[in-house]
């Protein structure tokens, strides 16, 4: 298979110049050949069907998935719709592509995971980030150099004070919760540089401020959560993201090692390492240019060319399983330990 024969569609195509739109060029900078866009919204249709004239435009995957010959399927609707549209596009035989986060819970992980394994299909989710500047600059001082030594612990932390947006990303139950957007990207990172497996997480959440004050009501994301991880090799790593934060942290990833300790930010980066009679020598750098493009070159080597996947349904999961203990942590007050297939 050549490259440009992985036609693409895009779900859930969204506001003009929005994530579809973006999603089709990266896919057709990798190679690969926009086909079909879906969306319920007769009005976003039209705005696709003019922003990307000879595509194929459908109200529903169903029909999509009947009239289209698109083999790979891309999905940027509301997380909690993940699952049960990707478990239809993968019995369908078509690749699927989830945004992040990859679902809600992890069972409904392993069901696409069973469902992508019995139709030896690709399964994967859009963590591009794994590319980001920052990560890529940290994992080669921290992982690479060994600069700060051994990590022992990590703490991931974003947020700020004021009330969550309007959008579904503010429903719990459509979202996940107030992890699992912007922390499923900072748990993603945590996960690169502890190379070891987490064994137990603790969740903790806090609700009621913003309630009320919201036309989600009852169904709003928690004020503040937090992950707690403990890894099988003894570092442990915390995630918290919150709308209450009046004191916001200088950095998105403070890295403690045995030597010294690295804070991540989305474009620079800070070195702080013990030396003797109580001094601290200090390095500071930026960061050098991302390349969220691989994930879609690796997307499409993979299916055309058997190129070894690197954002697994697998390693997608790890994310998730995380964030669904925490969360059933916090509703039980007690710690959940992980298992893995």
């Amino acid at each position: 298979m050549r490259k440009s024969d992985i036609r693409v569609a895009v779900v859930g195509y969204g506001p003009s110049y929005g994530m579809g739109d973006h999603h089709l060029r990266a896919t057709q900078a990798a190679g690969m050949t926009p086909a079909a866009i879906v969306d319920t919204d007769p009005g976003r249709r039209s705005a696709a069907a003019e922003a990307w004239p000879g595509l194929e435009v459908y109200d529903s995957v169903p029909a999509m998935l009947r009239k289209s010959d698109a083999n790979l399927a891309i999905l940027i609707t509301p997380h909690n719709t993940h699952a049960a549209l990707a478990v239809q596009c993968l019995r369908a035989g078509r690749h699927v592509v989830t945004e992040k986060p990859m679902a809600i819970t992890t069972a409904e992980c392993d069901r696409m995971i069973r469902t992508a394994e019995a139709e030896g299909v690709m399964l994967s989710a859009y963590h591009n980030r794994h590319w980001d500047a920052c990560i890529l600059e940290a994992v080669r001082r921290v992982r690479g150099s060994g600069m700060i030594g051994d990590v022992r612990r990590i703490e991931a932390h974003m947020g700020r004070y004021g009330p969550p947006g309007k959008t579904w990303r503010a429903s719990k139950s459509i979202s996940g919760g107030i992890l699992y957007d912007w922390g499923a990207h900072l748990l993603e990172w945590t996960l690169q540089l502890i190379d070891s497996e987490v064994v137990e997480v603790s969740g903790f959440a806090s609700r009621g401020v913003w309630q009320q004050r919201t036309g989600w009501k009852a169904d709003t994301n928690e004020d503040e959560a937090m992950a707690v991880m403990r890894f099988r090799n003894g570092a442990w790593a915390s995630l918290v993201i919150t709308s209450l934060d009046t004191n916001p942290k200088p950095s998105v990833l403070e890295i403690t090692g045995a030597q010294g300790t690295y804070l991540m930010n989305h474009g620079d980066y800070r070195v702080l390492q013990p030396r003797k009679a109580g001094q601290t020598l200090v390095h500071e750098g930026r960061t050098r240019a991302g390349k969220q493009h691989r994930y879609y070159e690796n997307v499409a080597g993979h299916i055309a060319d058997g190129e070894e996947l690197v954002i697994t349904a697998q390693w997608a999961r790890r994310a998730i399983h995380v964030l669904d203990l925490a969360d059933r942590s916090a509703a039980r007050g007690k710690t959940l330990q992980t298992k893995y297939g």
